[in-house]
């Protein structure tokens, strides 16, 4: 774990018991959360991992209920406000009519890694164009705390376009994948994220899976 005058943020991932939940399903998840945690609405700094899962038919993401790539509900937020999380232990959650109950969580420490990324970034006013939302990226990550190493050291990359419903409105965003970040500088990416609604799955980084 690598340890820096940042505040300490980890990642708590209660596992999920269930069957489905929506393949869209950040908003979702964020309303639920907030019915039985009302912390997280009020909090900031606190992100909302989307549920991994294997889709299983248009629009629904089946559970997987064993083995490292489990899914949970995942939380980052600040070490210091874990115990308020855990009045989650052993609710159920509706999720649009799909329901799943959550276990006792695992706490992770935010580790670097030299790529980082995130399924789904948003930013209000760059939602058409690949380029420009880049451009808006790397302005946005010249402003993270704590990332001290130049910009221009640093790639970001926009995939493919993605698309949520939020309160009955689509929300454009892009995959992004960042690529040459420092010890430091991936931790404090990890802490801050880029772009909003990090707290209905947009704008969170992890690094890439171990193969």
């Amino acid at each position: 774990m690598l340890v820096t005058d940042l505040d300490p943020t980890i990642d708590l991932a209660f596992p999920a018991t269930g069957t489905t939940v929506p393949l869209d399903h950040g908003y979702a998840l964020y309303g639920a959360l907030c019915r039985q945690l009302p912390e997280l609405h009020e909090r900031r700094g606190w992100g909302v991992h989307p549920i991994r899962g294997q889709q299983t038919a248009p629009g629904v993401l089946g559970l997987v209920l064993h083995g490292a790539g489990r899914s949970a509900v995942k939380l980052r937020l600040p070490a210091a406000s874990l115990p308020q999380t855990l009045s989650l232990v052993g609710r159920t959650l509706d999720l649009s009519g799909h329901r799943i109950t959550l276990g006792a969580p695992v706490v992770y420490p935010l580790l670097p890694s030299a790529e980082l990324r995130a399924r789904w970034v948003t930013i209000r006013g760059f939602h058409d164009e690949p380029e420009a939302f880049g451009e808006a990226l790397r302005r946005q990550l010249e402003l993270v705390p704590g990332l001290e190493q130049s910009v221009d050291s640093i790639a970001c990359l926009v995939g493919p376009r993605r698309v949520q419903r939020i309160k009955g409105k689509q929300v454009v965003g892009f995959a992004v994948r960042v690529e040459g970040l420092d010890e430091r500088s991936s931790v404090a990416l990890q802490v801050a994220g880029l772009g909003g609604r990090r707290r209905m799955g947009a704008g969170v980084f992890v690094p890439p899976p171990r193969t």
